[in-house]
Protein backbone atom coordinates (compact mmCIF):
# COMPACT_ATOMS: atom_id res chain seq x y z
CA UNK A 1 0.00 0.00 0.00
CA UNK A 2 3.36 2.26 0.52
CA UNK A 3 4.15 1.34 -2.40
CA UNK A 4 0.66 2.88 -4.09
CA UNK A 5 1.35 5.95 -2.53
CA UNK A 6 4.88 6.22 -4.02
CA UNK A 7 3.95 5.21 -7.11
CA UNK A 8 0.56 5.73 -7.91
CA UNK A 9 0.79 5.18 -11.96
CA UNK A 10 2.71 1.85 -11.68
CA UNK A 11 0.17 -0.61 -13.17
CA UNK A 12 2.26 -3.44 -11.43
CA UNK A 13 2.39 -2.49 -7.91
CA UNK A 14 -1.60 -1.81 -7.86
CA UNK A 15 -2.14 -5.18 -8.72
CA UNK A 16 0.19 -6.79 -6.55
CA UNK A 17 -1.41 -4.75 -3.86
CA UNK A 18 -4.67 -6.17 -4.96
CA UNK A 19 -3.23 -9.99 -5.47
CA UNK A 20 -2.38 -9.84 -1.49
CA UNK A 21 -5.45 -8.00 -0.01
CA UNK A 22 -8.26 -10.57 1.07
CA UNK A 23 -11.10 -9.88 -1.68
CA UNK A 24 -13.56 -7.27 -0.19
CA UNK A 25 -10.55 -5.17 0.18
CA UNK A 26 -9.27 -6.12 -2.85
CA UNK A 27 -11.68 -4.38 -4.57
CA UNK A 28 -11.55 -1.11 -2.79
CA UNK A 29 -7.69 -1.22 -3.55
CA UNK A 30 -8.50 -1.82 -7.72
CA UNK A 31 -10.94 0.50 -7.35
CA UNK A 32 -8.43 3.43 -5.99
CA UNK A 33 -6.30 2.37 -9.09
CA UNK A 34 -9.01 2.52 -11.60
CA UNK A 35 -9.18 6.20 -10.70
CA UNK A 36 -5.68 6.91 -11.10
CA UNK A 37 -5.53 4.45 -14.31
CA UNK A 38 -8.28 4.79 -15.99
CA UNK A 39 -6.74 3.28 -19.59
CA UNK A 40 -5.09 0.37 -17.91
CA UNK A 41 -6.84 -2.65 -19.05
CA UNK A 42 -5.33 -4.79 -16.53
CA UNK A 43 -6.34 -3.28 -13.82
CA UNK A 44 -10.13 -3.30 -15.31
CA UNK A 45 -10.28 -6.79 -16.11
CA UNK A 46 -8.91 -7.42 -12.67
CA UNK A 47 -11.48 -5.25 -11.27
CA UNK A 48 -14.22 -7.10 -13.15
CA UNK A 49 -12.40 -10.47 -11.89
CA UNK A 50 -12.64 -9.97 -8.52
CA UNK A 51 -16.77 -9.02 -8.78
CA UNK A 52 -18.25 -12.45 -8.01
CA UNK A 53 -22.16 -11.74 -10.16
CA UNK A 54 -22.42 -11.64 -13.45
CA UNK A 55 -24.35 -8.27 -13.20
CA UNK A 56 -21.79 -7.03 -11.68
CA UNK A 57 -18.77 -8.03 -14.18
CA UNK A 58 -20.68 -6.68 -16.92
CA UNK A 59 -21.09 -3.32 -15.27
CA UNK A 60 -17.16 -2.98 -14.90
CA UNK A 61 -16.84 -3.57 -18.44
CA UNK A 62 -19.02 -1.43 -19.74
CA UNK A 63 -17.33 1.55 -17.10
CA UNK A 64 -13.83 0.12 -18.71
CA UNK A 65 -14.80 0.35 -22.12
CA UNK A 66 -16.03 4.39 -22.03
CA UNK A 67 -12.92 4.89 -20.71
CA UNK A 68 -11.02 2.54 -23.04
CA UNK A 69 -13.32 2.02 -26.23
CA UNK A 70 -10.23 0.74 -28.46
CA UNK A 71 -9.16 -2.20 -26.04
CA UNK A 72 -10.04 -5.57 -27.93
CA UNK A 73 -9.31 -7.70 -25.53
CA UNK A 74 -11.95 -6.06 -23.21
CA UNK A 75 -14.46 -6.11 -26.06
CA UNK A 76 -13.77 -9.56 -26.88
CA UNK A 77 -14.01 -10.37 -22.59
CA UNK A 78 -17.27 -8.20 -21.98
CA UNK A 79 -19.18 -9.75 -25.11
CA UNK A 80 -18.44 -13.19 -23.88
CA UNK A 81 -20.56 -12.53 -20.79
CA UNK A 82 -23.51 -11.65 -22.84
CA UNK A 83 -26.33 -13.25 -24.05
CA UNK A 84 -26.65 -13.53 -28.50
CA UNK A 85 -28.62 -10.52 -28.56
CA UNK A 86 -26.52 -8.43 -26.81
CA UNK A 87 -23.39 -9.95 -27.73
CA UNK A 88 -24.65 -8.73 -31.35
CA UNK A 89 -25.30 -5.35 -30.52
CA UNK A 90 -21.69 -4.99 -28.44
CA UNK A 91 -20.05 -6.07 -31.72
CA UNK A 92 -21.61 -3.89 -34.01
CA UNK A 93 -20.48 -0.92 -31.13
CA UNK A 94 -17.18 -3.32 -31.01
CA UNK A 95 -16.23 -2.96 -34.60
CA UNK A 96 -16.32 1.37 -34.99
CA UNK A 97 -13.94 1.35 -32.06
CA UNK A 98 -11.78 -1.41 -33.09
CA UNK A 99 -12.25 -1.15 -37.22
CA UNK A 100 -8.77 -3.07 -37.43
CA UNK A 101 -9.66 -5.86 -35.75
CA UNK A 102 -10.39 -9.07 -37.56
CA UNK A 103 -11.43 -11.44 -34.98
CA UNK A 104 -13.94 -8.49 -34.06
CA UNK A 105 -15.32 -8.48 -37.51
CA UNK A 106 -15.50 -12.33 -37.73
CA UNK A 107 -17.30 -12.68 -34.34
CA UNK A 108 -20.13 -10.24 -35.14
CA UNK A 109 -20.43 -12.10 -38.73
CA UNK A 110 -20.95 -15.19 -37.12
CA UNK A 111 -23.62 -13.75 -34.93
CA UNK A 112 -25.50 -12.29 -38.23
CA UNK A 113 -28.25 -13.42 -40.49
CA UNK A 114 -26.55 -14.45 -44.16
CA UNK A 115 -27.63 -10.65 -45.75
CA UNK A 116 -26.45 -8.98 -42.77
CA UNK A 117 -22.97 -10.95 -42.16
CA UNK A 118 -22.12 -10.53 -45.84
CA UNK A 119 -22.24 -6.58 -45.73
CA UNK A 120 -20.41 -6.86 -42.31
CA UNK A 121 -17.61 -9.15 -44.35
CA UNK A 122 -17.58 -6.59 -46.94
CA UNK A 123 -16.96 -3.60 -44.87
CA UNK A 124 -14.15 -5.46 -42.74
CA UNK A 125 -12.60 -6.12 -46.28
CA UNK A 126 -12.63 -2.19 -46.57
CA UNK A 127 -11.05 -1.84 -43.04
CA UNK A 128 -8.62 -4.48 -43.24
CA UNK A 129 -8.19 -5.25 -46.99
CA UNK A 130 -4.45 -6.86 -45.88
CA UNK A 131 -6.42 -10.04 -43.99
CA UNK A 132 -7.32 -13.49 -45.54
CA UNK A 133 -9.20 -14.36 -42.82
CA UNK A 134 -12.02 -12.12 -43.76
CA UNK A 135 -11.84 -13.38 -47.38
CA UNK A 136 -12.26 -17.28 -45.94
CA UNK A 137 -14.90 -16.31 -43.79
CA UNK A 138 -16.93 -15.41 -46.64
CA UNK A 139 -15.77 -18.28 -49.28
CA UNK A 140 -17.70 -20.30 -46.05
CA UNK A 141 -20.27 -18.27 -45.81
CA UNK A 142 -21.71 -18.89 -49.25
CA UNK A 143 -20.92 -22.75 -48.88
CA UNK A 144 -22.87 -22.65 -45.55
CA UNK A 145 -26.17 -21.21 -47.15
CA UNK A 146 -25.68 -23.82 -50.30
CA UNK A 147 -23.77 -20.73 -52.95
CA UNK A 148 -20.82 -23.57 -53.83
CA UNK A 149 -20.57 -21.44 -56.99
CA UNK A 150 -19.56 -17.90 -55.40
CA UNK A 151 -16.85 -20.37 -53.13
CA UNK A 152 -14.21 -20.24 -56.01
CA UNK A 153 -14.84 -16.81 -56.85
CA UNK A 154 -14.36 -15.61 -53.64
CA UNK A 155 -10.88 -17.39 -53.62
CA UNK A 156 -9.80 -16.10 -56.52
CA UNK A 157 -10.76 -12.51 -55.61
CA UNK A 158 -9.22 -12.46 -52.29
CA UNK A 159 -5.85 -13.74 -53.64
CA UNK A 160 -5.99 -11.04 -56.19
CA UNK A 161 -7.03 -8.29 -54.22
CA UNK A 162 -4.23 -9.69 -51.51
CA UNK A 163 -1.69 -9.02 -54.16
CA UNK A 164 -3.29 -5.75 -55.39
CA UNK A 165 -2.40 -4.78 -51.32
CA UNK A 166 1.42 -6.03 -51.38
CA UNK A 167 0.45 -8.89 -49.74
CA UNK A 168 2.91 -11.82 -50.31
CA UNK A 169 0.60 -15.50 -50.57
CA UNK A 170 1.94 -17.54 -48.71
CA UNK A 171 1.62 -20.99 -49.88
CA UNK A 172 1.85 -22.98 -46.67
CA UNK A 173 -0.31 -20.70 -44.64
CA UNK A 174 -3.14 -20.96 -47.43
CA UNK A 175 -3.20 -24.85 -47.20
CA UNK A 176 -3.29 -24.48 -43.58
CA UNK A 177 -6.21 -22.60 -43.76
CA UNK A 178 -7.59 -25.25 -46.26
CA UNK A 179 -7.29 -27.80 -43.47
CA UNK A 180 -8.70 -25.74 -41.15
CA UNK A 181 -11.88 -24.94 -43.24
CA UNK A 182 -12.14 -29.02 -43.45
CA UNK A 183 -11.56 -29.42 -39.91
CA UNK A 184 -14.93 -26.86 -39.56
CA UNK A 185 -17.05 -28.82 -42.41
CA UNK A 186 -16.70 -26.42 -45.43
CA UNK A 187 -15.64 -28.46 -48.02
CA UNK A 188 -16.02 -27.09 -51.00
CA UNK A 189 -13.78 -24.02 -49.44
CA UNK A 190 -11.10 -25.88 -48.48
CA UNK A 191 -10.65 -27.52 -52.20
CA UNK A 192 -11.33 -23.99 -53.79
CA UNK A 193 -8.33 -22.58 -51.57
CA UNK A 194 -6.29 -26.05 -52.61
CA UNK A 195 -6.88 -25.05 -56.15
CA UNK A 196 -6.42 -21.64 -56.38
CA UNK A 197 -2.66 -22.00 -54.18
CA UNK A 198 -1.36 -24.93 -55.10
CA UNK A 199 0.86 -24.02 -58.11
CA UNK A 200 1.39 -20.48 -56.37
CA UNK A 201 5.60 -20.15 -56.32
CA UNK A 202 6.49 -23.67 -57.81
CA UNK A 203 8.96 -23.95 -60.53
CA UNK A 204 7.30 -26.22 -63.11
CA UNK A 205 9.56 -29.06 -62.94
CA UNK A 206 8.87 -29.36 -59.16
CA UNK A 207 5.62 -29.55 -59.79
CA UNK A 208 4.65 -33.08 -59.44
CA UNK A 209 7.07 -33.86 -56.73
CA UNK A 210 6.21 -30.77 -54.78
CA UNK A 211 2.69 -31.65 -55.29
CA UNK A 212 2.89 -35.15 -54.28
CA UNK A 213 4.58 -34.27 -51.14
CA UNK A 214 1.46 -31.56 -50.27
CA UNK A 215 -0.89 -34.42 -50.87
CA UNK A 216 1.02 -36.86 -48.13
CA UNK A 217 1.33 -33.89 -45.86
CA UNK A 218 -2.33 -33.30 -45.58
CA UNK A 219 -3.40 -37.27 -45.44
CA UNK A 220 -0.76 -36.81 -42.46
CA UNK A 221 -2.85 -34.11 -40.51
CA UNK A 222 -6.24 -36.01 -41.28
CA UNK A 223 -7.15 -33.90 -43.87
CA UNK A 224 -8.34 -35.92 -46.40
CA UNK A 225 -10.43 -33.61 -48.72
CA UNK A 226 -7.27 -31.38 -49.05
CA UNK A 227 -5.16 -34.11 -49.54
CA UNK A 228 -8.05 -35.51 -52.21
CA UNK A 229 -8.21 -32.04 -53.73
CA UNK A 230 -4.22 -31.99 -54.27
CA UNK A 231 -4.80 -35.08 -56.36
CA UNK A 232 -7.25 -33.96 -58.52
CA UNK A 233 -5.66 -30.49 -59.70
CA UNK A 234 -2.39 -32.94 -60.37
CA UNK A 235 -4.46 -35.26 -62.27
CA UNK A 236 -6.23 -32.97 -64.45
CA UNK A 237 -2.33 -31.16 -65.08
CA UNK A 238 -0.67 -34.37 -65.91
CA UNK A 239 -3.25 -37.32 -66.56
CA UNK A 240 -0.69 -39.72 -67.98
CA UNK A 241 1.10 -39.85 -64.87
CA UNK A 242 1.28 -43.39 -63.91
CA UNK A 243 2.91 -42.44 -60.65
CA UNK A 244 0.59 -40.23 -59.58
CA UNK A 245 -2.98 -42.23 -60.84
CA UNK A 246 -0.79 -44.84 -57.94
CA UNK A 247 -0.83 -42.75 -55.14
CA UNK A 248 -3.75 -41.19 -55.33
CA UNK A 249 -5.82 -44.49 -55.52
CA UNK A 250 -3.44 -45.83 -52.50
CA UNK A 251 -4.86 -42.68 -51.42
CA UNK A 252 -8.21 -43.87 -52.03
CA UNK A 253 -7.83 -47.48 -50.98
CA UNK A 254 -6.46 -46.00 -47.00
CA UNK A 255 -9.23 -42.96 -46.88
CA UNK A 256 -11.39 -43.28 -49.54
CA UNK A 257 -14.87 -45.39 -50.09
CA UNK A 258 -14.69 -48.33 -52.12
CA UNK A 259 -16.82 -46.72 -54.79
CA UNK A 260 -14.24 -44.10 -54.76
CA UNK A 261 -11.29 -45.74 -55.14
CA UNK A 262 -13.28 -47.53 -58.52
CA UNK A 263 -14.25 -44.67 -59.60
CA UNK A 264 -10.59 -43.69 -59.81
CA UNK A 265 -9.25 -46.35 -61.09
CA UNK A 266 -11.49 -46.41 -63.95
CA UNK A 267 -10.03 -42.65 -64.89
CA UNK A 268 -6.78 -43.77 -64.77
CA UNK A 269 -6.82 -46.90 -67.19
CA UNK A 270 -8.73 -44.69 -69.59
CA UNK A 271 -5.74 -42.35 -69.21
CA UNK A 272 -2.54 -45.12 -68.53
CA UNK A 273 -4.02 -48.46 -70.47
CA UNK A 274 -0.44 -49.84 -70.04
CA UNK A 275 -0.22 -49.66 -66.52
CA UNK A 276 -0.86 -52.96 -65.44
CA UNK A 277 -0.87 -52.17 -61.36
CA UNK A 278 -4.00 -49.98 -61.89
CA UNK A 279 -6.19 -52.58 -63.78
CA UNK A 280 -5.04 -55.39 -61.15
CA UNK A 281 -6.19 -52.80 -58.29
CA UNK A 282 -9.52 -52.31 -60.07
CA UNK A 283 -10.77 -56.12 -60.60
CA UNK A 284 -9.21 -56.94 -56.95
CA UNK A 285 -11.46 -54.43 -55.41
CA UNK A 286 -14.31 -55.91 -57.63
CA UNK A 287 -13.47 -59.10 -56.48
CA UNK A 288 -13.30 -58.24 -52.85
CA UNK A 289 -16.15 -57.21 -52.95
CA UNK A 290 -17.83 -60.20 -54.17
CA UNK A 291 -18.11 -58.82 -57.92
CA UNK A 292 -16.75 -61.84 -59.82
CA UNK A 293 -17.92 -60.62 -63.08
CA UNK A 294 -17.31 -57.27 -62.82
CA UNK A 295 -13.53 -58.42 -62.32
CA UNK A 296 -13.27 -60.60 -64.75
CA UNK A 297 -14.64 -58.04 -67.23
CA UNK A 298 -12.21 -55.42 -66.34
CA UNK A 299 -9.19 -57.78 -66.37
CA UNK A 300 -10.84 -58.72 -69.63
CA UNK A 301 -10.13 -54.96 -70.61
CA UNK A 302 -6.92 -55.32 -69.37
CA UNK A 303 -6.14 -58.04 -71.61
CA UNK A 304 -7.10 -55.86 -74.84
CA UNK A 305 -4.74 -52.98 -73.40
CA UNK A 306 -2.13 -55.57 -72.34
CA UNK A 307 -2.04 -58.35 -74.66
CA UNK A 308 1.40 -59.96 -73.14
CA UNK A 309 1.49 -59.13 -69.56
CA UNK A 310 2.13 -61.66 -67.39
CA UNK A 311 0.90 -60.03 -64.22
CA UNK A 312 -2.65 -59.60 -65.95
CA UNK A 313 -2.55 -63.52 -66.88
CA UNK A 314 -2.03 -64.66 -63.68
CA UNK A 315 -4.11 -62.37 -61.90
CA UNK A 316 -7.16 -64.06 -64.18
CA UNK A 317 -5.78 -67.30 -63.37
CA UNK A 318 -5.86 -66.69 -59.59
CA UNK A 319 -9.17 -65.20 -59.86
CA UNK A 320 -10.73 -68.53 -61.51
CA UNK A 321 -9.22 -70.81 -59.45
CA UNK A 322 -9.66 -69.39 -56.30
CA UNK A 323 -13.23 -69.25 -56.97
CA UNK A 324 -13.17 -73.00 -58.01
CA UNK A 325 -13.87 -72.21 -61.86
CA UNK A 326 -10.90 -74.93 -62.84
CA UNK A 327 -11.64 -75.14 -65.85
CA UNK A 328 -11.59 -71.49 -67.00
CA UNK A 329 -8.39 -70.98 -65.42
CA UNK A 330 -6.66 -74.24 -67.40
CA UNK A 331 -8.10 -72.35 -70.61
CA UNK A 332 -6.71 -69.30 -69.67
CA UNK A 333 -3.47 -70.65 -68.33
CA UNK A 334 -3.16 -72.40 -72.00
CA UNK A 335 -3.79 -69.30 -73.92
CA UNK A 336 -1.05 -67.52 -71.86
CA UNK A 337 1.26 -70.20 -72.44
CA UNK A 338 0.85 -69.42 -76.34
CA UNK A 339 0.75 -65.40 -76.09
CA UNK A 340 2.50 -64.83 -73.16
CA UNK A 341 4.87 -67.75 -72.24
CA UNK A 342 7.14 -67.15 -69.42
CA UNK A 343 8.70 -68.89 -66.29
CA UNK A 344 5.65 -67.92 -63.97
CA UNK A 345 2.89 -69.32 -66.28
CA UNK A 346 4.64 -72.32 -66.92
CA UNK A 347 4.73 -72.54 -62.95
CA UNK A 348 1.43 -71.91 -62.40
CA UNK A 349 0.29 -74.11 -65.19
CA UNK A 350 1.72 -76.66 -63.70
CA UNK A 351 0.88 -76.34 -60.03
CA UNK A 352 -2.77 -75.95 -61.44
CA UNK A 353 -2.77 -79.63 -62.93
CA UNK A 354 -0.86 -80.76 -60.32
CA UNK A 355 -3.61 -79.71 -57.58
CA UNK A 356 -6.28 -80.72 -59.42
CA UNK A 357 -4.61 -84.37 -59.47
CA UNK A 358 -3.32 -84.67 -63.20
CA UNK A 359 0.39 -85.70 -62.48
CA UNK A 360 0.88 -86.83 -66.21
CA UNK A 361 -0.43 -83.10 -67.50
CA UNK A 362 1.44 -81.52 -64.94
CA UNK A 363 4.44 -83.97 -65.93
CA UNK A 364 4.06 -83.17 -69.48
CA UNK A 365 3.90 -79.66 -69.01
CA UNK A 366 7.21 -79.51 -66.86
CA UNK A 367 9.61 -80.96 -69.35
CA UNK A 368 8.49 -78.47 -72.09
CA UNK A 369 8.90 -75.79 -68.67
CA UNK A 370 12.74 -77.22 -67.96
CA UNK A 371 13.54 -77.31 -71.54
CA UNK A 372 12.88 -73.01 -72.10
CA UNK A 373 13.55 -71.74 -68.37
CA UNK A 374 16.59 -74.33 -66.92
CA UNK A 375 17.60 -71.59 -64.79
CA UNK A 376 14.00 -71.24 -62.85
CA UNK A 377 14.50 -73.12 -59.87
CA UNK A 378 10.89 -73.74 -58.49
CA UNK A 379 10.19 -75.67 -61.97
CA UNK A 380 13.14 -78.28 -60.82
CA UNK A 381 11.95 -78.27 -56.86
CA UNK A 382 8.24 -79.35 -58.48
CA UNK A 383 9.60 -81.52 -60.76
CA UNK A 384 11.53 -83.66 -57.88
CA UNK A 385 8.83 -83.48 -55.90
CA UNK A 386 5.97 -84.90 -57.98
CA UNK A 387 8.48 -87.49 -58.41
CA UNK A 388 8.85 -88.07 -54.81
CA UNK A 389 5.08 -87.75 -54.57
CA UNK A 390 4.98 -91.07 -56.93
CA UNK A 391 7.61 -92.75 -55.33
CA UNK A 392 10.15 -92.09 -58.11
CA UNK A 393 12.80 -91.78 -55.62
CA UNK A 394 15.63 -91.95 -58.46
CA UNK A 395 13.95 -89.59 -60.84
CA UNK A 396 13.36 -87.15 -57.94
CA UNK A 397 16.94 -87.24 -56.78
CA UNK A 398 17.86 -86.89 -61.21
CA UNK A 399 15.46 -84.04 -61.19
CA UNK A 400 17.36 -81.91 -58.09
CA UNK A 401 20.62 -82.83 -59.26
CA UNK A 402 19.60 -81.18 -62.67
CA UNK A 403 18.29 -78.24 -61.30
CA UNK A 404 21.73 -77.52 -59.02
CA UNK A 405 23.59 -77.36 -61.98
CA UNK A 406 21.51 -74.96 -63.28
CA UNK A 407 20.78 -73.06 -60.22
CA UNK A 408 23.56 -73.51 -57.93
CA UNK A 409 22.09 -71.08 -55.79
CA UNK A 410 18.66 -71.86 -55.04
CA UNK A 411 18.62 -73.46 -51.30
CA UNK A 412 15.60 -74.93 -51.27
CA UNK A 413 16.58 -77.00 -54.11
CA UNK A 414 20.07 -78.33 -51.83
CA UNK A 415 17.65 -78.83 -48.60
CA UNK A 416 14.98 -81.15 -50.85
CA UNK A 417 17.61 -83.34 -52.26
CA UNK A 418 19.45 -83.59 -48.57
CA UNK A 419 16.21 -84.60 -46.72
CA UNK A 420 15.41 -86.98 -50.43
CA UNK A 421 18.60 -88.98 -49.41
CA UNK A 422 17.84 -88.35 -45.27
CA UNK A 423 14.47 -90.50 -46.04
CA UNK A 424 16.05 -93.02 -47.66
CA UNK A 425 18.75 -93.92 -44.86
CA UNK A 426 21.58 -92.33 -46.77
CA UNK A 427 22.73 -89.62 -43.89
CA UNK A 428 26.45 -89.48 -45.07
CA UNK A 429 25.20 -88.66 -48.46
CA UNK A 430 22.51 -86.26 -46.88
CA UNK A 431 25.09 -84.88 -45.14
CA UNK A 432 27.81 -84.12 -47.89
CA UNK A 433 25.27 -82.44 -50.13
CA UNK A 434 24.91 -79.75 -47.46
CA UNK A 435 28.63 -79.81 -47.29
CA UNK A 436 28.56 -78.89 -50.61
CA UNK A 437 25.89 -75.67 -50.67
CA UNK A 438 27.71 -74.59 -47.80
CA UNK A 439 31.10 -74.33 -49.72
CA UNK A 440 28.83 -73.16 -52.71
CA UNK A 441 27.04 -70.90 -50.81
CA UNK A 442 28.89 -69.53 -47.65
CA UNK A 443 26.87 -67.02 -46.20
CA UNK A 444 23.34 -68.90 -46.02
CA UNK A 445 22.19 -69.80 -42.30
CA UNK A 446 19.60 -72.21 -43.33
CA UNK A 447 22.14 -74.58 -44.84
Amino acid sequence: MKGCEECPKSEDVWLEAARLMPADQAKAVIAQAARQLPSSVRIWIKAADLETELKAKKRVFRKALEHIPNSVRLWKQAVELENEEDARIMLSRAVECCPTSVELWLALARLETYDNARKVLNKARENIPTDRQIWITAAKLEEANGNNHMVDKIVDRALNSLRANMVEVNRDLWIKDAEDCEKSGSIVTCQAIIRAVISVGIEEEDRKHTWLEDAESCATHSAVECARAIYAFALAEFPSKKSIWLRAAYFEKSHGSRESLEALLQRAVAHCPKAEVLWLMGAKSKWMAGDVPAARSILALAFQANPNSEEIWLAAVKLESENNEYERARRLLQKARASAPTARVMMKSVKLEWCLGEIQNSKTLLVEAVRHYSDFPKLWMMKGQIEEQQGEKEAAREAYNQGLKKCPKAIPLWLLLSRLEEKNGQLIKARSILEKARLKNPQVPDL
